[in-house]
């Protein structure tokens, strides 16, 4: 039986949340943080938010971004089982491709991501992720079963999606939202990926 293993990224194969880290850069990383766990737990729509978050830390050069994601801690269990299973992983995330691209460079495994692009120096949003639609996509590719993990009421639908689904409370509690559609519910990174190998 093939098996797509399929990540959250913030808080799931990262050890923090990747947008207050950015935002420390301007000085806002609190004001980030809260709308960040807001939005995790179901109170603010994903997509609002998230184009709200944006909008806030656009002004951080994207340069300036990526070097700052490039050193944000991974979560060493998880990373070492995406990079021995790198044809079978996949991260799938509300975050930006040219935010979080270092990440996927360094896990070596393909990303499904909102996207978007500099024009003349601004960032311009161009489709935030559905992750019930990546799943389906994941699915296409010739598996016979899905799992996914995540944390946040935004992980619900590719948790919903997937065969099996798994409410990961490693860097914090997974929200309510996210344990009701979950099969499983596992609080740390070892214990995750020991569960995954017998998949």
């Amino acid at each position: 039986m093939r098996t797509a293993f399929c990540f959250d990224l913030d808080g799931t194969v990262t050890t923090t949340e990747v947008l207050p880290c950015i935002a420390s850069e301007i000085g806002v990383a609190d004001e980030i943080a809260a709308l960040t766990r807001a939005t995790m737990d179901g109170h603010i729509a994903f997509e609002a938010s998230f184009r709200l978050r944006c909008l806030i830390l656009r002004q951080v050069p994207t340069d300036k971004v990526r070097s700052i994601v490039a050193n944000i801690p991974l979560d060493e269990s998880i990373f070492a089982f995406i990079q021995a299973n790198s044809s079978d992983s996949f991260l799938v995330t509300g975050n930006l491709d040219v935010w979080v691209q270092p990440i996927a460079e360094k896990c070596g495994c393909e990303i499904y991501s909102s996207t978007g692009f500099m024009d003349g120096g601004s960032l311009v949003l161009e489709k935030i992720l559905n992750k019930g639609d990546a799943i389906a996509e994941i699915r296409k590719r010739g598996y016979d079963r899905v799992v996914a993990v995540g944390d946040g009421a935004n992980d619900v639908p590719m948790l919903t999606a997937a065969d099996i689904g798994i409410a990961f409370g490693g860097v914090h509690l997974p929200s309510s939202v996210t344990v009701a559609a979950a099969d499983y519910i596992i609080q740390e990174g070892a214990a995750l990926c020991r569960m995954l190998e017998t998949l």
